[in-house]
């Protein structure tokens, strides 16, 4: 197939979906692959590189989307305004794979299907152990989980790690990781790294083994959570009485962290506040709040995306994007995900195979044929699954049948 990759149009997004390293992989199995010119050099890679691993840059956005196949980071619906416009160069047929929000944006996917191209969505990917070298979730995550302790570690007046000196001791800081997903782990081992003590909480108790093993201490609430995440493995809404038990106990641990590293996002919805305004007037001056969920609202009520916010002296840091701001490594992941996902959708010729059998082509295939075929976004958008639609035979028989009922019995 021919592969083509345009440069993100998403003001500050500074990934790529393919490096030079993977059209390596791509061309043994037969593929070619066309990259806009420059789509690489703000994550660190020139089109000379892709050139070097038999790529062809284009000049021309439009003659990429000749191409059988388009990978993006952020697909139309994950960048609704810039990505209205490769909308309209979409074709029939076409294979599209991305980020696209749709859990969020399933009136994007219904545009997707307008187009009449087959659109996957990589952050649907299911959580199943042969799908992990896909999960492009996990993989930003860990980038994530990683710069968010540098950005709180800039922004903190305190040094983490302890030092003992001629000049006296210096005290480490104290990090609360509220949230033990791939985010949350991350930030753990990152902060442990620089030398802080950490704590860590999560509403799954079964996490436990997973945070004290990287050195952190687990914070025990009374406070029963019952299933906290779906047959998907992500996480789930709680009740908000459940969140209000949640906050009451979890006042005084926060008031004693000098910085607090949020990481509880539920797909497709609003973000639970776990950090009220209350808890942030009761933290030291000085700390420093880092909201990984910002995007969604934020984990605490002061938070706002993409701004730096002070009160009663703390710093609060709602950044929406951390992964593009470590592009070169966030590109070679996110790479990785994608080369193994076209693996897994096509045969050994390299063509593609389609199975709606397979979990993972029907867990990350929004639209096919015109239609949007993915159950949740169907139910999002108020619409049966295509294989619930009655043929227009039985529709019509149905209705002769109604028509017939309602008539008076002459008898």
């Amino acid at each position: 197939m021919k592969i083509a990759v345009p440069k993100e149009t998403l003001p500050g997004e500074r990934r790529v979906a393919l490096i030079p390293d993977s059209l390596t992989a791509l061309g043994k199995s037969g593929h070619t692959v066309l990259v806009e010119a420059g789509a690489g050099v703000e994550a660190g890679f020139l089109d000379e590189q892709y050139v070097a691993k038999g790529g062809s840059i284009a000049a021309d956005r439009a003659d990429l989307f000749q191409a059988d196949v388009i990978l993006q980071v952020r697909g139309y619906g994950a960048n609704l305004e810039a990505g209205r416009a490769d909308l309209e160069l979409m074709r029939p047929g076409q294979v599209v794979i991305a980020m696209m929000d749709p859990l969020s944006e399933p009136a994007a996917v219904k545009a997707l299907a307008e187009r009449k191209v087959q659109a996957f969505a990589m952050e649907l990917m299911p959580r199943i152990t042969r799908a992990q070298s896909m999960d492009v979730l996990s993989s930003m995550a860990t980038v994530a989980g990683y710069k968010a302790v540098l950005v709180a570690a800039t922004h903190s007046p305190r040094m983490f790690p302890m030092f003992m000196t001629a000049a006296g001791t210096v005290t480490p800081a104290h990090v609360l990781i509220i949230g033990a997903g791939v985010a949350g782990l991350q930030a753990i081992s990152a902060a442990r790294r620089l030398g802080a003590v950490v704590y860590a909480y999560d509403v799954r108790p079964a996490v436990k083994e997973q945070i004290e093993s990287l050195g952190a201490k687990f914070v025990e609430m009374e406070i029963e959570a019952g299933k906290s995440e779906d047959k998907g493995g992500y996480a789930k809404a709680m009740g908000e009485e459940f969140y209000r038990k949640q906050r009451e106990l979890m006042a005084k641990i926060v008031a004693e962290s000098h910085v607090v590293i949020t990481t509880a996002a539920i797909p497709g919805k609003k973000s639970p506040v776990l950090i009220t305004k209350e808890m942030v007037a009761g933290m030291m001056p000085g700390s420093v709040i880092v909201d990984l969920a910002a995007e969604r609202g934020g984990n605490c009520e002061l938070t706002k995306m993409d701004e730096t916010v002070v009160a009663h002296g703390v710093t609060i840091l709602g950044p929406s994007n951390l992964a593009a701001t470590i592009p070169f490594h966030a590109s070679q992941m996110y790479a990785k995900n994608l080369v193994t996902f076209i693996k897994e959708i096509t045969d050994k010729e390299g063509a593609l195979a389609i199975d709606l059998e397979n979990e993972v082509h029907a867990g990350t295939l929004l639209t096919r044929d015109g239609a949007v075929v993915h159950k949740t976004i169907l139910e999002l958008l108020g619409e049966a699954p295509p294989a619930e639609k009655k043929p227009k035979a039985d529709e019509a028989a149905d209705q002769s049948a109604d028509e017939k009922k309602s008539e008076p019995d002459e008898k």
